[in-house]
């Protein structure tokens, strides 16, 4: 199986991109980050945003090696009101599954990954880059 390694200063100025082009098109009170991938490119997204408000969502759609239904993912709560004003980040849009099961639930959120798959990227509503439908190795990985 073909692999894609993402090192730490690539992650760091992709995310960093990720902003860019929320900056320019979004104005945000909120930032949600889908554990555990998500909390990474929250906290850059926290400071490069200017955003204070910060919460996760928990969300497992794996147990271990094996994929749960929809029927058996629980979502956590989260506090507050979730408008166009709250971004929902995470690290990576494979599937797309666990972002349109949140977007369910939140459909007036912003939603933006910084890496999109092919058939992940229409569950988002902005990523940084697109990559090839491979196994993805992070730095914390």
């Amino acid at each position: 199986m073909t692999k894609i390694y993402i090192s730490w200063s690539d992650f760091h100025q992709d995310t960093k991109d990720l902003c860019t082009c929320l900056k320019a098109n979004y104005q945000f009170d909120k930032i949600i980050a889908i554990s555990r991938g998500g909390l990474l490119p929250a906290g850059i997204a926290a400071y490069e945003l200017d955003i204070r408000n910060c919460e996760t969502v928990n969300i497992a759609s794996y147990d271990h090696d094996k994929m749960r239904s929809d029927d058996e993912i629980e979502i956590s709560a989260v506090i507050g009101e979730i408008d166009e004003k709250t971004l929902i980040i995470d690290d990576l849009a494979d599937s797309g599954r666990t972002l349109q099961l949140l977007r369910k639930r939140f459909p007036q959120a912003v939603y933006a990954v910084v890496y999109a798959k092919p058939q992940g990227k229409a569950a988002v509503d902005v990523f940084a880059k697109e990559i090839p439908d491979e196994w993805v190795v992070f730095p914390w990985d």
